[in-house]
């Protein structure tokens, strides 16, 4: 005879945990369709939805928060220098770029600075060999922090390097991602130990944080050498980003190259990260130095979901609002939330060319069909949908009328609105504006407008799994 003695205690105790997630959910939730199915799930289903919500419900990396304010008093000085250094800067050419842009300089807690120099990285090539030549040349230290890092050429390429420097005195700093990097092998990483590096993993790295947080990734890519050279963009360490084979597909990807007063914006984000990761602050080089060519004004606008607000979503809103005349966005995945697709509308109807660059070749079949649901009220008001033809595209790059280019990390999704660690570098540079205008322009010459026709003239079980998958957008 089965225990109904034991059966109730457990059912009991799940239902009385249960509640207790449905309080947390209602005093933090952040949108009310993600609250309600939550909700409804915990009440009707806890035995599934209990284990599902420790693990993927939680939309505030609260221990990062708490290591964020014990560290003020190291981390806030840092940032009130690096403010007061630097310059300020005017922008003539359009009266309203001010308020604009001092918005995302709020939003990211940094400024905006001058005397920079960045230069566009097109492809893994072209990125793979600045990254190699900047820490050739580094002589104090190396900060790295990538969510994907292969051991393959390339990673093993870099690993000769690090050792190489740290032969020679040169401090490493290496932060990798957990769950990106779930195959980098432990060999890899006791190599670099071994000669000296240090190493930390932002989920496990710090395990008296950590809190059943894995739906939370830092899917940054950051590069900084000595304080005066950074690098940031959508590219990982691994061979995906070479032909390695004649015919080869490989990953369609951007990078950013960044020398003067931004790269301290760039370490400020990493020191965040890695004091989170390592519970310790390296001694680093805080003082600004102009690039040797350029005078480009720049912001690093870093995004997590330890903001005190959605700081990805509000970036996106803020260049989807103000852009007058093109609007251009470039990302392998296009899961919008009702926010972004209703601004995008708008925009599209103020009469702004919206072109929303994607992949046709996609690693993740629920996001390509979900991005497919869109097509119709997307096509009724002008918003033009592109689909990148050679390859998988991977890259994350925004362009605002001919104004400001932002390359970054950050995809038009719910995982990077509100769960992952994002970055990303901003320029008001014409000659950076006119570089990824160019850069577009080729991308879309090689990618098919669809039309509402793409989702209304297949069959009917292809819609259905393209609203299904669309229903599925707050996970995704």
């Amino acid at each position: 005879m089965p225990d109904f003695s034991l059966l109730a205690v457990v059912v009991t105790a799940f239902y009385g945990v249960a509640l207790v997630c449905v309080y947390r959910i209602l005093l933090s939730y952040r949108t009310a369709q993600g609250a309600i199915a939550w909700v409804i799930s915990l009440i009707g289903m806890p035995w599934i939805a209990v284990p599902l919500f420790l693990l993927f419900g939680r939309n505030r990396f609260s221990g990062y928060v708490r290591a964020r304010r014990l560290n003020d008093q190291t981390l806030e000085p840092l940032l009130s220098q690096y403010e007061h250094q630097a310059e300020g800067i005017p922008y003539p050419e359009f009266p309203n770029g001010v308020d604009e842009l001092q918005v995302l300089s709020k939003l990211g807690r940094q400024p905006f600075t001058g005397g920079n120099h960045c230069t566009l990285l097109k492809n893994g090539e072209a990125t793979f060999e600045a990254l190699f030549d900047a820490m050739e040349n580094a002589t104090d230290y190396i900060l790295l922090e990538f969510y994907i890092v292969r051991s393959d050429r390339v990673g093993t390429r870099i690993l000769n390097i690090l050792r190489r420097k740290l032969a020679q005195g040169v401090r490493v700093y290496f932060l990798y991602d957990d769950i990106g990097s779930l195959f980098l092998s432990g060999r890899y990483l006791n190599a670099l130990k071994t000669a000296g590096a240090n190493v930390a993993s932002f989920g496990n790295g710090n395990v008296r944080r950590r809190r059943l947080q894995i739906n939370f990734r830092n899917h940054r890519k950051i590069l900084v050498c000595d304080g005066r050279i950074g690098f940031v963009g959508g590219i990982n360490l691994g061979d995906e980003y070479l032909a390695t084979e004649p015919g080869e597909e490989m990953l369609r990807d951007t990078h950013c190259r960044v020398s003067g007063p931004a790269v301290l914006g760039l370490q400020l984000a990493w020191l965040e990260d890695w004091n989170w990761a390592a519970d310790r602050n390296p001694e680093l080089n805080w003082q600004p130095q102009r690039a040797d060519t350029g005078d480009q004004q720049v912001l690093i606008l870093p995004s997590s979901p330890a903001d005190r607000w959605e700081t990805c979503t509000l970036f996106f809103l803020n260049c989807i609002n103000n852009a007058r005349e093109r609007l251009w966005i470039a990302s392998p995945y296009f899961v919008p939330d009702f926010q972004i697709i209703n601004a995008l509308q708008l925009a599209a109807m103020r009469g702004v060319d919206v072109r929303i660059l994607i992949p046709e070749k996609s690693d993740h079949l629920l996001i390509t069909l979900a991005a497919y649901s869109y097509l119709v009220s997307a096509n009724e008001c002008g918003i033009k949908i592109c689909q990148y033809q050679p390859g998988f595209l991977h890259q994350k790059v925004v362009l605002v009328d001919q104004r400001y280019a932002a390359v970054g990390t950050a995809n038009l999704d719910n995982r990077s609105m509100r769960l992952n660690f994002e970055i990303a570098a901003l320029t008001t540079a014409p000659d950076f504006v006119a570089d990824v205008e160019a850069m577009l322009e080729a991308d879309l010459a090689s990618s098919r407008v669809l039309e509402r026709a793409d989702y209304e003239d297949r069959s009917l079980l292809f819609r259905l799994a393209c609203r299904s998958a669309r229903l599925m957008a707050p996970l995704l």
